[in-house]
C-alpha cells in the first residue's frame, strides 16, 4: 500500500511540473509579440513630422521684392499695381519700368531708340535707370535733341545696362555695359557711386523678372 501511494504521489508530482513548465512556455511565447507591437509604432512617427514643416518656412522666406530694396526714393514707388515692387517683379524690365512713375522719362527714351523689346528678351540684366530729375540736367532743347538722335540715344542708354546681374554687395568694380565700353562702380550698396559721374543709387535692387535696377540721380554719358 505505501508502494502504491508513493507512486502516485510521484504521478501527481511530475504532472505538476509538467503543466507549470507547459504554462510558462505559454507565457514566454506572448512576451516578444507585445515587444514587437512597442517598437514597430515608433518609426511611424517619426518621417512624417520633419518634412512636412520645412519646405513651408522656405517657401515663405524671400518672397517679398520689397524686403531687400534701398534708397530713400523707394518710398516714392506705389504700393500696389504694375509700378509696385510686386508688380515689377513680375514683369520684363522695360514693361516693368513703364508702370513706375519715376522712370517715364527713361522708358520714353528707350522707346524712342527701340530697346524695350531687346532688353525685354535679355536673359539677365543690371539696370541702372535715371529717375526723371536726372535729366532736369539737360536743357530742353538738349533733351529733344538727344532724343531725336537715336544712334546718341541708344550708346547712352545702353551705357547704362550691364548684362549680367549685380547684387548690391557686388557692385563695386569695373563692369562692361550693352555699349561695349566699361562702368566703374565705387562701393557697395547705399555707399555705391556709379561711372565718372559718381551717380548715386536713391532705389536699389528692385527685382523684374530679368533684371536688377538701380534708380539713380543721374543720366551717365558713354
Amino acid at each position: 500500500m505505501k508502494r502504491t501511494n508513493v507512486l502516485r504521489t510521484s504521478g501527481l508530482a511530475i504532472a505538476a511540473i509538467t503543466l507549470s513548465a507547459g504554462l510558462a512556455a505559454c507565457g514566454s511565447d506572448e512576451e516578444p509579440v507585445d515587444a514587437g507591437t512597442d517598437t514597430s509604432e515608433t518609426p511611424e512617427e517619426t518621417p512624417e513630422e520633419t518634412p512636412e514643416e520645412t519646405p513651408e518656412e522656405t517657401e515663405d522666406e524671400g518672397t517679398d521684392p520689397a524686403a531687400n530694396t534701398y534708397g530713400d526714393a523707394c518710398g516714392e514707388v506705389p504700393t500696389s499695381g504694375d509700378g509696385s515692387f510686386n508688380g515689377m517683379a513680375t514683369a520684363p524690365v522695360a514693361s516693368a519700368a513703364s508702370a513706375n512713375p519715376l522712370l517715364s522719362t527713361t522708358v520714353a527714351a528707350l522707346t524712342e531708340a527701340e530697346l524695350v523689346e531687346p532688353l525685354n528678351s535679355a536673359p539677365e540684366l543690371t539696370v541702372f535707370a535715371p529717375a526723371n530729375p536726372a535729366y532736369e540736367a539737360f536743357t530742353k532743347k538738349q533733351l529733344n535733341g538727344l532724343l531725336a538722335d537715336k544712334e546718341t540715344l541708344t550708346q547712352v542708354l545702353t551705357h547704362h545696362v550691364v548684362p549680367q546681374a549685380i547684387a548690391p554687395d557686388q557692385l563695386s568694380g569695373e563692369f562692361e555695359t550693352l555699349n561695349g565700353d566699361m562702368l566703374t562702380i565705387n562701393g557697395n550698396g547705399e555707399s555705391a557711386t556709379i561711372g565718372d559721374e559718381k551717380a548715386t543709387v536713391l532705389c536699389g535692387n528692385i527685382v523684374t523678372a530679368n533684371a536688377t535696377v538701380y534708380v539713380i540721380d543721374t543720366v551717365m554719358m558713354p
